[in-house]
């Protein structure tokens, strides 16, 4: 590289097309948002490192010439590279979503609604049809904010009392919390006597913890209360546990919305819980260093549309409202 070549800056070569393309550096001046004094500035050190003149008076104005001429197309393209690399592009806000063809890497639980991840496949498809969609589970031994910061996962679905920190999450949703419970159960048969010591002393059903030793939302906020249930099955296979209550004694205590896909499927009821819980809050989380990636904002917006759908949805189901 010639060493005047090192402190050429982009936007001299922008200078330079602009100048070109205008025939003037009045005009150019006023399309840079700039003054004439500076342009001529410009174009005086634009002619010196080319070795030409650039603009030659012709008629009754300024003509390119031939160097000049030549030079355009690649100032051009070196402009248009530039804004791919560091403009718009940069963050992808030209992302085509029918063209895109990388993998979407998704990690989530299966105590969402049952409805939401063939809804985020089934969009992501219709939309990028050659978009490549891998699906991971939260389980105990998935260590999600690793697997985010090291590119393994793209995005991680789920809700949390506190989510960390360090992530970028956007909400989701909100579900009140009610308890799924099999239809013959005394809470159905009996509901005067629901109340909140039978609810605690009840059989519980729970979802395996993320971590060691961890405890659930719903356990964290009764231990915030002071409270403790019992509970006597665990499971890591959430989508599984309707089935155990409707075939058990089980209450499982969880979003609405989860549990009005059983209903009618199962011979199951949806009742109140007998203890004052916050709603479910569902957040979509992710790193920062996609965080301006326009590929992965377009697949967040998909998912984000998708779980305004379900809750419109679950909304207008029967029992969709509070009081069932």
């Amino acid at each position: 590289m010639r060493p005047e070549f090192a402190n050429i800056d982009l936007h001299l070569v922008k200078v330079l097309h602009t100048v070109i393309s205008e025939r003037s550096v009045s005009r150019a001046a006023l399309r840079l948002g700039s003054t004439q004094p500076l342009v001529s500035a410009q174009l005086r050190r634009l002619r010196t490192l080319t070795g030409d003149a650039l603009l030659v008076r012709g008629g009754t104005g300024m003509v390119p010439t031939d160097t000049a001429q030549a030079l355009l197309a690649p100032a051009e393209h070196l402009l248009q590279e530039a804004d791919r690399l560091f403009g718009r592009g940069a963050a992808g806000a030209r992302f085509d979503p029918k063209r895109a063809t990388h993998v979407v890497r998704v990690a989530a639980s299966d105590y969402l609604d049952p409805l939401f991840l063939p809804g985020i496949v089934h969009r992501l498809q219709r939309e990028a049809p050659l978009l490549q969609i891998e699906i991971d589970p939260l389980s105990a031994d998935f260590d999600y904010r690793r697997k985010l910061a090291t590119g393994e996962v793209d995005l991680v679905i789920g809700n949390w009392l506190q989510p960390p920190g360090e992530l970028h999450l956007g909400r989701l949703t909100s579900d009140e919390v009610v308890c799924l419970v099999a239809a013959d159960h005394p809470a159905v048969t009996n509901p005067r006597q629901w109340n909140e010591a039978r609810y605690l002393d009840s059989d519980h059903v729970a979802p395996t913890a993320l971590h060691a030793g961890g405890r659930g939302i719903i356990d964290e906020h009764l231990a915030l209360q002071g409270k403790q249930r019992r509970i006597t099955v665990r499971s890591a296979h959430f989508s599984l546990v309707p089935t155990m209550v409707a075939q058990s004694r089980l209450v499982l205590t969880t979003g609405r919305q989860f549990c009005l896909r059983h209903l009618g499927r199962l011979p199951v009821r949806i009742v109140r819980c007998p203890v004052s819980f916050p709603a479910l809050a569902y957040y979509q989380l992710w790193h920062e260093r996609t965080h301006a990636s326009a590929g992965a904002r377009w697949v967040r917006e998909q998912v984000r549309e998708v779980a305004r759908g379900l809750a419109a949805d679950a909304a207008g189901r029967p029992g969709g409202k509070a009081g069932a």
